[in-house]
Formats: C-alpha cells, sequence, structure tokens
C-alpha cells in the first residue's frame, strides 16, 4: 500500500479520488481549504507553501499525488487570479515542493487534472497562457481583464492549457521521468460533481451546459472518474508518462476528429531531426 497527496479533496472529483484510494488501502493525506487533513489556501503563496510543507512533514517518501484543487468560471472582479492562482501555481508550485518525495518511492505516480476546455474553448490567449507559463499571473491577468466579463472564464481555459503544457514538458526530463516519476494529466468533461448541480439549478447555465456536445449523452460520474485516476497511479501505467487522457464522453473528438493525431509540418522536419539527433536516452 502506499502514501498519495490530493488536493481537492473535501468535494467533487477529488473527494471521490480520496474515497477510492482509501477503499483500495492506501494512506491519503487530504489538501484542501476546508475539512482536509491539511487545510491550506492555494490561491495565497504563503498557503501553497505551508501546504506543501505540511505535506512532508507527514510524509517524506510519496508514492504519489492527485492535484485536484480547482476553481471554476464564477463571477467576481478577483476570480481570474484565483483561478490562475490555484488551477495552475497550486499544482506546479506543490509538485515541484513535493518531487524529492516522489523521488524516493519506487516509480511514484502524479496525475494533475486538467480540462477538456484545453480543446474544444476557442479564442483562449496565449498570450496568457506564455504568461502563466512564466509564472507571471499579473502579465497573464493583464492580457485577461481585455475580455471583461468573461475574464474568469478564459481564465480558466489558459489555466487548463498551461498545466496541460507543463505536464508534457516536465514529464519527460531528467528531473521526473529520470528519477522514476510518472506525471501525466486527466482532462475531464461535464461530471456530476455539487458544482455542476450548482450551475445546473440556473436555468441560464443549464441551457448553455446541455447544448455542449457530449456524444454519448449526459454527465460522467465522479466514481468512475476517480478509478480511472487510480489507473494512472497503478503500476499499470508504468509506461504512461507525458499524456493528457480525455475522459469527456466523445466532446473533445467531436471538435477536432481530424485535427489529432497530426502529421509532423514540412517546415518543422529540419527541428524534428536535429531532436531526433540531439535525443540521448534517460538512463
Amino acid at each position: 500500500m502506499g502514501t498519495y497527496a490530493v488536493t481537492g479533496s473535501a468535494s467533487g472529483m477529488g473527494a471521490a479520488v480520496v474515497q477510492q484510494l482509501r477503499a483500495d488501502g492506501h494512506t491519503v493525506i487530504t489538501v484542501d481549504i476546508k475539512e482536509a487533513d491539511v487545510v491550506a489556501d492555494l490561491a495565497t503563496a504563503g498557503g501553497r507553501r505551508a501546504a506543501a510543507q505540511e505535506v512532508l512533514d507527514r510524509a517524506a517518501v510519496l508514492d504519489g499525488a492527485v492535484l485536484a484543487a480547482g476553481l471554476g468560471p464564477a463571477p467576481g472582479r478577483d476570480r481570474a487570479r484565483l483561478i490562475a492562482e490555484v488551477n495552475f501555481l497550486g499544482a506546479v508550485e506543490l509538485l515541484e515542493a513535493w518531487r524529492p518525495a516522489l523521488a524516493a518511492a519506487d516509480k511514484a505516480k502524479v496525475v494533475v487534472f486538467s480540462s477538456n476546455s484545453t480543446t474544444t474553448m476557442p479564442m483562449v490567449p496565449r498570450r496568457a497562457v506564455r504568461a502563466l507559463l512564466e509564472r507571471d499571473v499579473p502579465k497573464a491577468l493583464k492580457t485577461l481583464r481585455l475580455f471583461g466579463k468573461m475574464a474568469p472564464s478564459f481564465a480558466y481555459g489558459a489555466s487548463k492549457i498551461a498545466i496541460s503544457q507543463w505536464v508534457r514538458r516536465e514529464a519527460v526530463t531528467r528531473e521526473w521521468a529520470g528519477a522514476g516519476i510518472r506525471l501525466n494529466a486527466i482532462a475531464p468533461g461535464a461530471i456530476l460533481t455539487p458544482l455542476l448541480e450548482q450551475q445546473l439549478a440556473t436555468p441560464a447555465e443549464a441551457k448553455r451546459i446541455k447544448a455542449f456536445p457530449v456524444p454519448i449523452g449526459g454527465f460522467g460520474d465522479a466514481g468512475q472518474l476517480a478509478r480511472w485516476v487510480v489507473f494512472m497511479l497503478s503500476d499499470a501505467a508504468d509506461f504512461l508518462c507525458g499524456s493528457v487522457l480525455f475522459v469527456d464522453g466523445g466532446s473533445d473528438a467531436w471538435f477536432r476528429a481530424e485535427d489529432w493525431p497530426r502529421p509532423v509540418p514540412a517546415r518543422r522536419i529540419g527541428s524534428y531531426l536535429a531532436q531526433m539527433k540531439a535525443y540521448r536516452a534517460i538512463p
């Protein structure tokens, strides 16, 4: 049995992951803004540092981690900043602090929560994504404020694209793959959580949500999604590295059936061959 840290553990998909891990006999250190082993506000730098350290105080070795903490788009003057801080920095900064404890385990696994908004939401500003990857939240917000009342929605899309790109970039490096850590992301679609139920209770929100293409129909189940996460934490995922797994009822396939997989463009052949030549396997 292993020891796992799970953020966003108090409700929704994070809570379902905790329940499944504990049912399987694992030790789970929960992290959330309330009702958790480690209570911390991941929207602040101090809260992130405190959360990271308290988890390490409880476990010097981590067999895995699930970064499920996240905020969705909602009205509010400061909402865009909170989304950027929690959804991106709340995952990256904790994982960087926990990396030595993960490396100390045998084949540790990490699952970061992304979203199918990464491929189904149009017009997400690239400048905001780049700014988040540079850890410059004020710079990202400067771009996002141009969208006015829609800023939180675009902040959400930008934060999920940024965290997915961070996962794919870091997963294959010596610091992660080379240390035996498997770093991957899961991209859920509309999962029936208390947050979604609250949105469905508002007629305007319900109409928008129900109009979104989900080829198999309906909404996902948090318990089923948790089992996908547990699979990604298991020995069966030893060869899974830098992947973003879509569990969204077919929405991603609906929107980009012919966009992915995509052949390497002719204009990139030179850089592709250069990368191949420079490649050295991580020992």
